[in-house]
């Protein structure tokens, strides 16, 4: 038996929730923006992406609302994707994926996210456990981990070595 292109015999909430997020590199791109990438050039160099595939993405992403698509230089057109609230919402997610990898795949730890209030590395569900809230996805401080690559060969790379807070838009002209 073929396997089906869509989950539509399913009455499960993350089977609609795979018909957006659940194609490779979605998530990818998904956790990205979040981290600050704005840029399709950026998107493309950081993940390795086929151009078709990343465009793809980018435009489900965009009719899905997840990501905006705003012009940001007219001559030549050029655009940028910004998180939109169902972006941020898709956070506790990738934590938790990102958590569950490096438990079961023995991963060393390459980002840390701490409350940006106190410094305190989040928990598990994006709480803050000495100020015992959850903490907002704009208030997340993201440093890079010992397992990182020190010297990477892309800007996005290079940028994310540099502590920031998640959402702010990511600077490659000066990493």
């Amino acid at each position: 038996m073929a396997l089906g292109k869509d989950y539509a015999t399913q009455e499960c909430s993350i089977a609609r929730a795979l018909e957006i997020v659940g194609e490779r590199w979605t998530l990818l791109v998904v956790r990205d923006a979040l981290y600050g990438v704005r840029r399709y050039n950026d998107f493309l160099v950081h993940l390795g992406i086929p151009r078709a595939v990343l465009a793809a993405r980018l435009q489900t992403l965009t009719a899905e609302g997840i990501l905006d698509k705003r012009r940001y230089q007219q001559s030549p057109p050029r655009d940028e994707y910004v998180p939109t609230e169902r972006a941020i919402a898709l956070w506790p997610a990738l934590r938790a994926l990102s958590l569950w990898g490096r438990e079961h795949f023995g991963e060393t730890q390459l980002r840390h996210f701490r409350h940006l209030d106190c410094g305190t590395e989040l928990g598990p569900y994006g709480e803050c456990p000495a100020c015992r809230v959850v903490v907002p996805v704009a208030d997340v401080l993201m440093e890079p981990g010992a397992g990182l690559d020190p010297d990477p060969a892309d800007p996005v790379s290079r940028a994310l070595l540099r502590p920031k807070r998640l959402l702010e838009p990511l600077d490659t002209e000066t990493a």
